[in-house]
């Protein structure tokens, strides 16, 4: 996707410490319902990771991208069960098919812009959703597919610690692969576009080559998700791919920070925590959504992540005028 930039040393620097705290942090939260949590974060990070990519950095909103989580999921699913395909082949397929339909389904929609384009989003993943419902002889319909199998290496079962160290190691690769991406040729490509489609075209950016593939890799990110979850959880059905779901990905994204790489990972370890806060009031939770949405937009519009920054950084000029103040 074109030439990148090194990294900067202020972007390089966390990643060794975060990977050391996604090590250390299944042996001090011990219990199966933490370790399922935070591997539900990972697979999570991922997911918002490449929406934050379109919406934060591109502009380009999508109300519909929990179809294609639900197409990794069911490809996976679908390759491992009815095909006998090894797992890891189903873990790369799903990938690919998400970014293939992304790419059929951006050329047409990426043409419309702001509201029209956030519903012919939604329409697709209307779409997939009566798919996924349907369509039996594939998925199942509302009884979904059972019996995925699990992955594994060298005869080793990954489940518990070890699929969560899994999640992880991919959710720390993209999150690599996107830091390299937003600060390269093409990641100002992208945030020109966003700025303004009309200024980014008068200096000879290509807007609809740069929102494709930027649509293409946010699918896949989708589609890798969808089949670690499928292999995760051991059985897919079309629930958890729906209208709600996309609107908790905005929120995640949102929450978090828009453009910003760390944020999405925020953003997707709060909402995968409140969902699990909420799970016994289920009925309360579209009204709960829309009200931390409406509370962040309205009290920290850059997110949590960007708003600690500023916070932080408010502090740190404070104290150096005092200190300042104090020596005259």
């Amino acid at each position: 996707m074109g030439s990148k930039a090194p990294m900067p040393r202020r972007q390089v620097w966390p990643f060794p410490l975060v990977a050391i705290i996604v090590a250390l942090i299944p042996w001090v939260l011990t219990s199966r319902s933490w370790v399922s949590t935070l591997t539900f974060i990972g697979i999570y990070s991922i997911l918002a990771l490449g929406l934050n990519l379109l919406m934060g950095y591109a502009g380009q909103v999508s109300l519909g991208h929990a179809a294609f989580y639900g197409i990794g999921a069911y490809t996976a699913a679908i390759l491992t069960t009815m095909l006998k395909w090894p797992a890891w082949f189903g873990l790369l397929s799903g990938t690919a098919v998400g970014g293939i339909v992304a790419y059929l389904i951006g050329i047409p929609t990426l043409k419309l812009r702001g509201h029209y384009l956030a519903m012919a989003t939604l329409g697709f993943g209307m779409v997939a959703q009566v798919l996924f419902r349907e369509y039996y002889p594939l998925t199942g319909g509302t009884s979904g597919i059972i019996g995925v199998p699990s992955l594994s290496i060298a005869g080793i079962t990954l489940k518990g610690h070890l699929y969560y160290y899994l999640v992880w190691f991919f959710a720390l690769l993209l999150m690599w692969l996107s830091y390299n991406i937003v600060d390269s040729r093409v990641g100002r490509a992208l945030r020109a576009v966003h700025g303004s489609e009309i200024a980014a075209s008068s200096v000879g950016i290509d807007i609809t080559k740069h929102k494709v593939q930027v649509f293409v890799l946010s699918g896949m990110y989708s589609g890798l998700a969808g089949a670690l979850y499928a292999y995760y959880t051991g059985f897919v059905n079309p629930d958890p791919f729906g209208f709600m779901f996309s609107i908790k990905l905005v929120v995640m994204v949102v929450v978090g920070g828009m453009a910003s790489i760390w944020g999405s990972v925020l953003g997707a370890s709060a909402i995968r925590l409140l969902e699990s806060g909420l799970y016994s009031f289920q009925e309360y939770e579209v009204a709960v959504y829309g009200l931390v949405l409406v509370l962040v937009m309205i009290y920290m519009p850059a997110g949590l992540t960007k708003t600690a920054v500023e916070l932080i950084a408010q502090r740190r000029v404070s104290r150096l005028r005092r200190q300042s103040g104090g020596q005259t």
